[in-house]
């Protein structure tokens, strides 16, 4: 055997997979999609009678949860799709930097300095007038396949 010692780089996600299969004509009206490597909610299902050839087909129509662009794929409703893995997690909001970045609180009591403020204009607006109220702020961060974005804000009431 080699004398040599073996160095991992740790890459953090244990292996983790961002999506998970499911067979296409099991997935459903608000249900999530990966659509052109972008994950997606859906918005429309419709499936084809079988053809000439055997398969029906799925026809999807959905929206991509982070930038709100709209996607279509077909699939054969035996064929596997990839769903993503989609978390929400609840944040206090701390403080807005001038460089369009949040600071939030963790339930563990650390803090998350590394999202920036949404691209919705009406949820922009409502974060940044009810923090400068001084308000107690809860903003809903949704994660999915690498990314995270602010989607929703709770006021929990005065400081």
């Amino acid at each position: 055997m080699s004398d040599e010692e073996h160095h991992f780089e740790s890459k953090g996600d244990a292996g983790a997979s961002k999506t998970y299969p499911q067979q296409a004509g099991t997935i459903r009206k608000n249900g999530y999609i990966v659509i052109k490597a972008r994950p997606c909610k859906v918005v429309e299902v419709s499936t084809s009678k079988t053809g000439k050839h055997g398969h029906a087909k799925c026809h999807f129509v959905g929206i991509d949860i982070f930038n709100g662009k709209k996607l279509e794929d077909i699939v054969p409703s035996s064929h596997n799709c990839d769903v993503p893995h989609v978390n929400r997690t609840d944040y206090q909001l701390i403080d807005i930097s001038e460089d369009g970045f949040v600071s939030l609180l963790t339930e563990n009591g650390n803090t998350k300095d590394d999202l920036r403020l949404p691209t919705d204009d009406n949820l922009l607006t409502q974060i940044k007038d009810g923090f400068a109220e001084g308000k107690d702020l809860v903003v809903s961060v949704m994660s999915a396949m690498g990314e995270e974005q602010i989607c929703a804000l709770k006021d929990i009431g005065p400081k």
